[in-house]
């Protein structure tokens, strides 16, 4: 019941377009996640269902390779409409990129893992690509390769089903393979280093260094760091085909300290300043709209600058199948007792 609870309100994290809401549903789903963690140990060790009782230390250590797509949840692209922004209702499918992972996983107890790995994602967005106004007379763009170190707990319920022990006749109607699975809820911390870029021409130029909403200038935000924090979270699936290799597939979504993965968080900052400063490129890059709506990215008649995006910070997610492949123990170092 647990990895359902945790499973529904995933769920409603990704749908819900508010982020008070958001950041709510964030608290209360990892509170659930380690109260549950505690509160089941001694249910899940009396139903596993192992033919042995120490069945499962052949899944104690295992090294994970993981492919899939990865999609980001920003200020740029987007459905058709607003208010979505942020969430996993917006996304923009033609701006799937890839996603890759390399880790291991340790099988602390029967149904608590612990789990670290590399993980490389491309991520990107569009306005070009919505046809919301002012989204689409925004028209900014970006591509950002994202580095990641994580480390995450792992909750697991880990099932075996034993098939007949014996080659008995006359059973063909009852015979069944032997199968052995986990589903797996998860949240843990991770560092990421991204580098947004945007479209110049028919090449890439880094947005950082151009300081495109005024950084560090008079009046302007200060200048963000390209590495911050991250928190995964999600569910997980993996069938282990025997004692060597295992398949599965994961969802995982990253919460983050930054809202520059996309280089856009504040407001358009003045033009003129920026040239002076950072030069004809950084006024380039910062405000590229088409002019369908005009004054859009002008200060109002108060002189305050006019909003370029959120202040909300960026989230980027993952889709991704699994293989991975155990290292069980020698028999002489673990003793599986058969309870025949």
């Amino acid at each position: 019941m647990w990895h359902f609870l945790n499973t529904f309100l995933l769920f409603l994290l990704f749908i819900t377009p508010s982020q008070a809401i958001l950041k709510v549903k964030l608290h209360i789903s990892g509170l659930l996640f380690f109260s549950v963690l505690f509160a089941s140990q001694s249910v899940f060790s009396q139903g596993a269902g192992f033919n042995r009782v120490n069945e499962w230390k052949k899944y104690r250590k295992e090294v994970v390779l993981m492919v899939g797509a990865a999609q980001f949840l920003g200020d740029l692209g987007g459905l058709n409409k607003t208010g979505t922004d942020f969430s996993p209702v917006d996304l923009e499918f033609s701006m799937t990129r890839p996603a890759v992972s390399a880790g291991y996983r340790y099988k602390v107890t029967k149904n608590f893992n612990w789990y670290s790995s590399f993980n490389y994602l491309l991520v990107a967005g569009d306005d070009k690509l919505t046809t919301e106004p002012f989204r689409n007379n925004r028209n900014l763009n970006f591509k950002s390769n994202i580095f990641e170190l994580s480390t995450r707990a792992e909750l697991a319920f880990f099932k075996h089903r034993a098939g007949h022990r014996y080659n008995i006749r006359n059973t063909s109607g009852l015979r069944h393979r032997s199968s052995t699975w986990e589903v797996l809820g998860f949240i843990g911390v991770g560092v990421f280093y991204y580098n947004p870029k945007g479209r110049q021409g028919g090449g890439w130029v880094n947005l950082q260094p151009l300081h495109t909403e005024g950084q560090g200038l008079p009046g302007g935000p200060k200048q963000y760091k390209r590495v911050s924090i991250s928190i995964p979270m999600g569910i997980s699936y993996r069938l282990m085909l025997n004692k060597y290799w295992s398949i599965g597939a994961e969802i995982n979504y990253r919460k983050t300290f930054t809202d520059y993965i996309d280089d856009v968080s504040t407001t358009y900052y003045d033009k003129y300043a920026l040239e002076n400063a950072y030069g004809p490129l950084s006024v380039a890059m910062s405000d590229p709209s088409k002019g369908t709506i005009p004054g859009a990215t002008s200060p109002d008649a108060a002189g305050n600058f006019a909003q370029r995006g959120d202040k909300e910070k960026d989230s980027f997610m993952g889709v991704q199948i699994t293989v991975g492949r155990f290292f069980p123990p020698k028999r002489n170092k673990t003793k599986l007792r058969s309870k025949f």
